[in-house]
């Protein structure tokens, strides 16, 4: 049963509104902050968030829960070949995008964007099938889907269906650290239209310290799923632990979603998921939204380095200083610790 939305949507102030549409060409209205974290979406959150947050779970869905640049592909081709009984064939012929849907993508598919990309794949039917299934809403699409599901999102507990972990649903979340985030963030904001970002590093950080980008704030954001990792439908994950050891994670993945693997089967998995092998993945790698001319020439790939630490390529001494005094001030707030030492406590 829908209810109404509990928290405050309010647009960001005009002149902030202005240089976020000057650097983030995808969106084209404005933005907006939701609830007391001030949450922050493009505009079309207002129309559809309340839908987010009543979407109708089912106690047999799997999530991934992730802030952006997570390692969210990674663990979710992980997970749907355990859950799915290492079904190698399917995964390699369905894109994953299909097989485990994005649930709020719609929000960043502006009106006008959409009418572009339809228009410059005008007389190809196929591509505009296409944009227009991603273009529509999450929680019509999965509505739609047999169960099981599998549902990516990377928005907060808070603006999720509140009784997701209560009905049954098993969540895994995953948290990499925020100087990695930043950077692999950065340039899958340069890479996707549907952002459009121009500017360089500098101004990123700037926009991601302030909260004034998707789905920050990046601290709440990872404090939130922290606090719930004793949660017994929930497997909290470090991305720094899965680059380091992945067969241990596809132990505690599977034993978690209750399946049992022999240890060639944990081999073969691994390798598999081997960031080299998973690059030229054609079924994760987004070359459907290449097709359809929704990423940007020129730009890095939407696969990376999948590397911890990576973030020292474009941290300047100046800006590693005071992204330090940042994380050091957030982490005064919450027993969280990462993997991998950011800053000298």
């Amino acid at each position: 049963m829908s209810t109404a939305f509990p928290l405050s949507i309010k647009y960001v102030s005009p002149d902030i509104n202005k240089q976020l549409l000057e650097d983030f060409t995808g969106e084209r209205t404005g933005f907006v902050q939701v609830g007391d974290d001030q949450w922050f979406f493009p505009s079309k959150y207002a129309s559809e968030g309340v839908n987010f947050y009543n979407f109708s779970v089912r106690k047999d869905d799997t999530w991934v829960v992730t802030f952006p640049r997570s390692g969210t592909t990674w663990t979710q081709e992980l997970v749907w070949l355990i859950a799915n009984d290492l079904d190698y064939d399917t995964a390699t012929k369905i894109p994953l995008i299909d097989r485990f849907p994005f649930l709020e993508f719609s929000v960043f598919v502006h009106d006008e964007v959409k009418k572009e990309l339809l228009n410059q794949s005008e007389g190809n039917p196929e591509k505009q099938a296409l944009i227009e299934k991603l273009s529509k809403p999450g929680y019509e699409v999965l509505s739609e889907m047999p169960s099981p599901r599998f549902i990516k999102t990377h928005f907060p507990f808070s603006l999720l269906p509140q009784n997701l972990l209560e009905e049954g649903c098993k969540v895994i979340y995953v948290a990499r650290n925020p100087k990695d985030v930043a950077v692999s963030f950065y340039h899958l904001n340069r890479l996707f239209r549907t952002q459009g970002y121009r500017g360089d590093f500098k101004k990123y950080w700037d926009y991601f310290e302030k909260n004034l980008h998707p789905w920050t704030p990046y601290w709440t954001h990872v404090t939130e799923g922290w606090k719930r990792r004793e949660h017994p439908n929930l497997l909290f994950l470090f991305y720094e632990e899965m680059n380091k050891d992945i067969s241990e994670t596809v132990e505690r993945v599977a034993d978690f979603l209750g399946k049992s693997l022999t240890d060639e089967q944990v081999s073969e998995l691994t390798s598999y998921l081997h960031i080299n092998n998973f690059r030229k993945n054609t079924a994760v790698n987004m070359d459907q939204l290449k097709d359809i001319g929704l990423l940007q020439n020129g730009e890095q790939d939407f696969i990376r380095k999948g590397q911890n630490g990576s973030w020292i390529d474009e941290f300047t001494p100046e800006l590693d200083k005071r992204a330090n005094e940042w994380i050091k001030e957030n982490l005064k707030h919450t027993d969280l610790r990462f993997p991998v030492k950011l800053v000298e406590e």
